[in-house]
């Protein structure tokens, strides 16, 4: 199957190596990584999935707050899979970073309990994002929990128009579903339920949403 195209994690890859100190001077990441892990209450048993990994950031706080769980990171970006390798390395975690082609998850179905994932949808096209949460689906579960946190609706014009800079960063094709507020229904179409957007964040880039589902199969 031929590899999808994506948008690396700041959309040019001259600027991936920046990715870690902007997000920290700019978003309150610890705040709001903190809170999605939280959400998904991981148990010691749990298997957890962290879609788009990045440099792995998530997966880490989810081994300090559950250090018995089991832990599988995958990503498309080669460059951001080599940070997050060396990431984990360096704190001798015990983290599984996979690349992967960007249309199917290297998993068997049913294969998590919880999939977790930060500022990675609005990287996608509807198509990407539809696809991505299919695969989602598949590898959960039953009962098993979709928890992400990314772009949501505006929740006012000023955050309307901070969004803007992301939307320049990483293409309007990709972010505008986002800023518009459609990723719940897109989750809905694909099969999950009890869909909630549970907390939102004002950043100086706009509004950050945390969503929770549960699929059913």
């Amino acid at each position: 199957m031929e590899k999808t195209n994506y948008i690396p994690a700041l959309r040019f890859n001259w600027l991936t190596k920046l990715y870690n100190p902007l997000i920290a001077f700019t978003m309150p990441e610890l705040k709001f990584k903190s809170a999605l892990i939280e959400q998904a209450n991981i148990l010691p048993h749990h298997h957890v999935l962290d879609f788009g990994v990045g440099t792995a950031t998530l997966s880490l706080l989810v081994r300090k707050t559950q250090p018995e769980c089991a832990i599988d990171g995958v990503d498309v970006d080669e460059k951001i899979v080599k940070i997050a390798k060396e990431k984990v390395e360096k704190e001798k975690a015990q983290i599984m970073i996979t690349k992967y082609d960007g249309i199917v998850l290297p998993y068997a179905d049913n294969s998590f309990d919880r999939v977790i994932t930060s500022l990675v949808f609005h990287h996608l096209d509807k198509d990407q994002k539809l696809n991505s949460l299919k695969e989602i689906k598949r590898v959960l579960k039953p009962n098993g929990e979709l928890h992400i946190a990314d772009w949501g609706k505006a929740a006012n014009p000023i955050m309307r128009g901070l969004f803007y800079l992301v939307q320049l960063l990483d293409g309007f094709k990709t972010t505008t579903d986002n800023v518009k507020g459609f990723l719940p229904s897109y989750i809905d179409t694909t099969g999950f339920s009890n869909i909630a957007n549970t907390t939102n964040y004002s950043t100086i880039f706009g509004t950050l949403s945390l969503y929770k589902s549960i699929v059913k199969k």
